[in-house]
């Protein structure tokens, strides 16, 4: 609103709207982003610590991951929701450094707003912050240390240095083992290249037994019974056949009415519907299929000819699954009956069905060179066995990584030390007002080395002039911080070790998200375009139930 001739006020934007601009709009934003930041860093590490997140409906999750966190608080704050598009940014591009994404975000605004209040401008700190992030790439692609597919030993310290952050390091060497042996099981060769489709591994979640029972199928696991009781339970070397079509008498598309007259011409219209039954059954027999995945119905007279003839059936099996066991067995998928031929069916050792608790499952055990396969996790309860399936995807996310790149960085703090020792060499070069950005940059990093040392109980200072200090030497970039002992160690010795891309998609998701909330000088906020929620019961505890910033 402003004044025009003779006072009048003239309403540019709607009655009620607040509006903050310049310095007020920017330090609104880095202290919204900053508390976001803040409630996350304490689960980084091994030794970082879980969130109980209670959603509306009293639905508990435990964990320390942080894609997960940041997706269930429901943040009002419109700065705090670009920290959250960070992470999951970070999940879905690489599967893990979500926690340190969001941590460094956050230390880079904390540190442009000491920048700003020295009347740095804006527009100065950001041009730094982007040669910062350039260089820094630069650096980790120096320090990277090449890899072979065939190392299973360094690919499973790459799991194991992902899973001993999270709730299910009791059983991380199992886990570990599990991830590697299934993600090479899915690699293919691509122009040259390794590639990784982890949407191939599917995940089946089981309550009962424990985490040391979950178990890698060479082949799929399928959440289906078998379609008929008069069917045979397992079948051994299983010829299977992929069906994208009803066994059933196909209605006319258009309306048809027949007319019957006498009892005679009922019990022939039967008796060439059973006939036509009794036709499928036999394209599917005669091909020398055992074994059929049906994606729509199977009629019940097809299911009796089948359960005859000893074939195992399953009817309204998803058209993923049909995908995947098509990846797996090496079976095509057909669209008819008649398409059924014995080159065309897929391979498997065993099909078998298994009962656990309560559920019955399908088993398609020791496929011939399966590219999809299935990890069943056990657990002791729903939390436990969820926080498993969040800790199993950034495992098999990181192996995937390294399998891909065929570059990984050694842990622990030391590739944050070692970026920091090369920014501020590198700030001396740009020179002018953006060394100063460059050189925040070079602090803001090594708030992950910080923080790891905080969750571990460490002294933070101690711990940074140690970390510091060893990194002035030479050949010393794989040295980190190991939190069990509060030494400063070689991380490469200690197998400490993550996939390159990770710390560099750290690296570019948290220094677009400072750059973009430093680049906002004005927020508008018009009212009534919707309420903010009420603050859930036992105030800032109710995070999962809609924790407004």
């Amino acid at each position: 609103m402003s004044q025009g001739g003779g006072n009048i006020p003239v309403l540019v934007l709607k009655e009620g709207t607040n509006r903050n601009s310049g310095r007020e709009a920017l330090k609104n934003n880095i202290m919204a982003a900053k508390i976001v930041a803040e409630s996350v860093k304490s689960t980084l590490g091994p030794c970082g610590m879980d969130k109980m997140l209670v959603n509306s409906m009293g639905d508990v999750a435990i964990t320390n991951d942080g894609a997960t966190i940041m997706k269930e608080l429901d943040i009002q704050h419109p700065a705090g929701k670009m920290l959250v598009e960070v992470a999951k940014a970070q999940d879905n591009e690489v599967g893990d450094g979500t926690t340190t994404a969001v941590i460094l975000a956050g230390e880079l605004l904390s540190k442009a707003e000491s920048l700003v209040d020295k009347n740095v401008h804006p527009t100065v700190i950001i041009e730094g912050f982007k040669k910062a992030s350039e260089k820094a790439q630069e650096i980790l692609e120096k320090i990277a240390i090449p890899i072979s597919i065939d190392d299973d030993k360094t690919l499973r310290d790459i799991a194991i240095t992902s899973l001993s952050s999270k709730g299910i390091n009791v059983a991380e060497d199992h886990f570990a083992k599990i991830i590697v042996e299934a993600v090479k099981q899915v690699t293919e060769k691509i122009d040259g290249k390794n590639v990784a489709d982890i949407d191939l591994i599917k995940v089946v979640k089981k309550h009962g037994k424990s985490l040391d029972e979950t178990e890698l199928v060479k082949g799929m696991v399928i959440d289906k019974e078998i379609a008929s009781s008069q069917m045979p339970k397992i079948i051994e070397g299983a010829k299977i056949a992929l069906l994208n079509a009803k066994m059933e008498i196909e209605k006319t598309e258009f309306d048809a009415k027949i007319n019957i007259e006498s009892p005679n011409q009922m019990q022939l219209f039967l008796d060439e519907e059973e006939r036509m039954l009794k036709e499928m059954v036999t394209s599917v027999t005669k091909a020398g299929a055992n074994v059929v995945f049906c994606e729509k119905g199977i009629d019940d007279m097809a299911l009796h000819f089948l359960g005859k003839a000893g074939v195992l059936a399953v009817k309204s099996v998803s058209s993923s699954d049909i995908e995947k066991l098509s990846k797996a067995t090496g079976a095509q998928i057909v669209a008819s009956v008649k398409d059924i031929r014995a080159d065309v069916l897929g391979k498997a050792k065993r099909v078998e069905e298994v009962k656990i608790g309560d559920d019955k499952l399908l088993y398609v055990r020791e496929a011939k060179n399966p590219k999809a396969v299935t990890i069943v996790i056990r657990g002791a309860s729903n939390q436990v066995i969820d926080e498993a399936e969040r800790s199993l995807h950034d495992g098999l996310c990181v192996v995937r990584n390294a399998i891909e790149d065929g570059k990984i960085v050694a842990g622990g703090g030391a590739p944050e030390a070692e970026l920091s020792k090369g920014l501020r060499a590198y700030a001396v070069k740009v020179g002018g007002r953006e060394q100063l950005a460059v050189e925040a940059f070079a602090d803001a990093i090594e708030a992950i080395p910080l923080t790891l040392a905080e969750n571990a109980g460490l002294d933070p200072i101690d711990i940074m002039v140690a970390l510091r200090e060893q990194h002035n030497k030479p050949d010393s970039q794989y040295f980190g911080i190991e939190v069990s002992t509060g030494k400063i160690k070689n991380m490469r010795d200690l197998l400490v070790i993550e996939p390159l891309r990770v710390k560099q998609q750290v690296i570019k998701s948290a220094t677009e998200a400072a750059n973009m909330i430093l680049k906002i000088d004005d927020l508008i906020s018009v009212k009534g375009g919707g309420k903010m929620p009420q603050m859930p019961p036992g105030g800032m505890g109710g995070m999962g139930g809609g924790m407004p910033y």
